[in-house]
């Protein structure tokens, strides 16, 4: 069974940092495509960070510069450092591993979230 852990969540104040961390029961992991992704109370849940297999990545606008994605495939884990954080980035952060072939995702799996909440 397939399990996305996620870690690192809390409590801080705006300006401050916090590194998430997801541990991923995947064979192969270094062949998914890895995420992180958020959702705010009352909105739809968007995209903030990923880096591909082959190591490319890409970032939301609002994110940009203040947070930096990793990963390390000996320890099939995906990191998500979050920097000068504001109130605006309060919301559930979850982990997502895709698989992809020949250009579709053929797998596709969550983690349960991690709550981020910035205090003003």
């Amino acid at each position: 069974q397939v399990q996305l852990v996620e870690s690192g969540g809390g409590l801080v104040q705006t300006g401050r940092s916090l590194r998430l961390s997801c541990a991923a029961s995947l064979t192969a992991f270094s062949t998914y495509a890895m995420g992180w992704y958020r959702q705010a109370p009352g909105q739809q849940r968007e995209l903030v960070a990923v880096i591909t297999s082959g190591g490319r990545i890409n970032y939301a606008d609002s994110v940009k510069g203040r947070f930096t994605i990793s990963r390390d495939n000996a320890k099939n884990t995906v990191y998500l450092q979050m920097n000068s954080l504001k109130p605006e980035d309060t919301a559930v952060y979850y982990c997502n591993a895709k698989y992809f072939y020949a250009d579709n995702v053929r797998r596709d799996y969550w983690g349960q979230g991690t709550q981020v909440t910035v205090s003003s």
